[in-house]
């Protein structure tokens, strides 16, 4: 027999259909949508809960949670202030709104909103776990540990909680005790390829590089958007000597993370070492714009350029930046005078 929310949502469909002015039912189909990820629907059927009943905060709040999930940040905090004003006030506002405020990178009104939270509800391992993040994302990483640890206590089972840890840690140049919270959530997520990084990198830091390097591509083999297993895996590729490899790794990096240390350089050359000059040229000018001043790229920069004019067929070639000087016109000789004539012999 089918379950899940998608198909509870599904099975609200008569109920609606029979009272489709049941604000109750359409935020209660909304909710399941939310979390079988249709975030549009579910934004459809709170806006006609609003429509026919402004006056609710818990409607408001869904419709935050939606916003929220759409990426929509600014809207999702305009209707969690709604909620607020129309009398929502249970812990999960201010969490979501401490954890909009992280999305949102503004890190003082999350860390306030969070703290509301925990005042609320002083166990909410969410809570805590947004602590950690922002004090992360502010560099204190002492305490951003010690609020994961927390999160962690609360709820052991957590394999984001582990990552966030064994990720810090590792940062921290701590890869035996980032080893064992890697481990755990492995055991508890087999399909985590952010874990797989995460175990990796600290047996790199460990001295076992090629053991790391497996686990990298195990990494991206669940999961292509893990970014720093390319990385890890370009710059290896970059000590062995493998141009090939190195391209197709930080290319994919630098397209989810385009300040990666060393990484554009890197490929720049390896694209043209590779004569594939268009793209190195690419490269290059954003090394320029990057580095404002730097006289070795903008060397680059001309010199390449030159090199993919000259590929060109003549048909396709821009005018000559620099023109050579016309040679002179050939002067005329002056006529050397005839001889005299002499008389001729009678």
């Amino acid at each position: 027999m089918q379950s899940g929310p998608r198909v509870q949502a599904e099975e609200l469909n008569g109920a609606i259909a029979r009272e489709p002015r049941n604000t109750a039912l359409l935020a209660r189909r909304a909710s399941l949508l939310l979390a079988a990820g249709q975030p549009q629907a579910a934004l459809r059927d709170v806006a006609a809960a609003l429509e026919i009943d402004d006056s609710d905060g818990s409607l408001y709040f869904l419709q935050a949670r939606v916003l929220r999930a759409l990426g929509q940040l600014p809207t999702a905090l305009a209707a969690a202030r709604q909620a607020a004003q129309r009398g929502f006030s249970g812990p999960e506002l201010p969490l979501l709104v401490g954890e909009t405020q992280l999305a949102s990178r503004n890190y003082t009104a999350a860390l306030d909103n969070l703290d509301r939270t925990l005042r609320l509800d002083p166990d909410q391992p969410a809570a805590l776990f947004y602590k950690g993040l922002a004090y992360a994302a502010i560099a204190d990483t002492s305490t951003a540990v010690q609020y994961l640890q927390d999160a962690l206590a609360r709820d052991p089972r957590q394999p984001e909680i582990l990552h966030q840890l064994a990720f810090l840690l590792n940062a921290w140049r701590m890869p035996t005790d980032a080893a064992r919270f890697a481990a755990l959530g492995m055991r508890l997520d087999t399909t985590s390829g952010l874990l797989k990084y995460d175990y990796g990198r600290q047996l790199e830091l460990q001295g076992r590089p090629d053991s790391a390097l497996w686990y990298y591509r195990q990494a991206l083999v669940l999961d292509s958007t893990v970014y720093r297993a390319d990385y890890r895996l370009g710059l290896a590729a970059a000590r062995e000597r493998k141009p090939a490899a190195l391209i197709q790794h930080f290319q994919r990096a630098l397209r989810r993370n385009p300040r990666l240390p060393q990484a554009r350089a890197l490929l720049a050359e390896a694209l043209e070492s590779q004569n594939r000059l268009p793209e190195a040229l690419v490269q290059f000018r954003r090394l320029v714009a990057e580095n404002p001043g730097n006289q070795h790229w903008t060397y680059k920069v001309w010199k390449t350029a030159d090199r993919v004019q000259a590929q060109l067929p003549d048909s396709l070639r821009t005018s000559p930046r620099y023109y050579r000087r016309p040679a002179a016109p050939t002067r005329l000789l002056p006529i050397s005078p005839l001889p005299p004539l002499r008389p001729e012999a009678r």
